[in-house]
């Protein structure tokens, strides 16, 4: 089903999650095992996060050179198997930072193929690979972009002229919300601007960057409804499970981590910190869930040992024996 048609038939909470493909040249042991813990909670769908080229520098023996690389590549392979072994909804990000509007279309196509019906559109980390454009060729600058290509094939609009006669695609389309604001945008307000304009072009959902004030999140969907945005805004939360993340996720996300939670973290053992973690994150859960928001989104990556921990203690999820 799509993502909205889980949301609206919904009869008890539902929980989602986000996991990251291996690194390129890995294997997929490591995704199994955590596919395997995160079934038994009864996923409605998982996404899974996609990867342009980036640039790096290797060091060789006639010097400094510059690569690039592009390190996680197995998104559609991971989709195909959480469709077809594990009978789950998979969403895949879709990307304009590093693709051209013909890869992407390509892309959607094999999506498609494999029966996929949910996307998530986003522009893609700043690390990104800025590939030149081919003369013929042309690139999505903005998540709205996205949107708009992706509705154009719902419609049975092609940019190759020998996929005129194509059916229709039937993507449900989500797009990120940032109830901090997005790190570029002057402020929240025009933030939510932009947003409303993503779902104006034809998305469905938001799903939002990890917060851990929750706060923060109703702050951001009052302001959303007050400006005519009536779509589903699934919140997304990450569990802390070590004292690097007190550096890592602002740096690499944006957000503020409250006060009481780094003064406990930073006076904790590193051995106590996924146990503090996991408090608040129940902490969280519990007062979403009692302001009935449409699902609660996890950002596991590839680790599923702290979701496990959450469950066991929240016992709200419907778990598979």
């Amino acid at each position: 089903m799509k993502v909205i048609e889980h949301l609206a038939k919904a009869k008890d909470p539902l929980i989602s999650f986000e996991i990251i493909p291996p690194k390129r040249g890995g294997d997929i042991h490591g995704i199994l095992s955590v596919l395997d813990d995160i079934m038994k909670y009864r996923p409605p769908f998982i996404d899974i996060t996609s990867h342009s080229a980036e640039v790096v520098y290797e060091e060789t023996p006639t010097g400094i050179k510059k690569k690039v690389k592009r390190k996680r590549p197995g998104t559609l392979g991971i989709c195909a198997l959480i469709q077809n072994k594990y009978d789950i909804d998979a969403v895949p990000h879709i990307l304009t930072k590093g693709f051209t509007r013909e890869e992407t279309e390509d892309f959607l196509i094999e999506l498609n193929y494999l029966g996929i019906k949910n996307v998530l559109a986003v522009r893609g980390d700043d690390s990104a690979y800025e590939k030149p454009i081919p003369e013929g060729r042309s690139a999505n600058k903005t998540a709205k972009d996205l949107v708009i290509q992706i509705m154009d094939m719902n419609r049975g609009k092609y940019i190759e002229d020998s996929l005129l006669d194509a059916k229709p695609s039937n993507f449900c389309i989500g797009v990120g919300g940032y109830p901090e604001k997005h790190f570029e945008a002057p402020n929240l307000k025009s933030d939510i601007k932009f947003c409303k304009e993503k779902l104006e072009a034809g998305a469905d959902y938001v799903v939002t960057q990890m917060f851990f004030d929750n706060s923060v999140y109703f702050n951001y969907v009052e302001q959303c409804r007050k400006e005519g945005i009536t779509a589903p805004i699934i919140p997304g939360l990450k569990i802390i499970s070590a004292k690097s993340h007190l550096v890592n996720i602002p740096k690499n996300f944006h957000v503020s981590l409250p006060d009481e939670l780094v003064d406990e973290v930073n006076s904790a053992k590193p051995e106590h910190v996924l146990d503090i973690g996991v408090a608040w994150a129940a902490k969280q859960v519990e007062e979403l869930l009692s302001k009935n928001v449409p699902s609660v989104h996890f950002y596991i990556m590839q680790n599923s040992a702290p979701v496990k921990k959450l469950m066991n203690r929240l016992k709200i999820f419907k778990k598979i024996a």
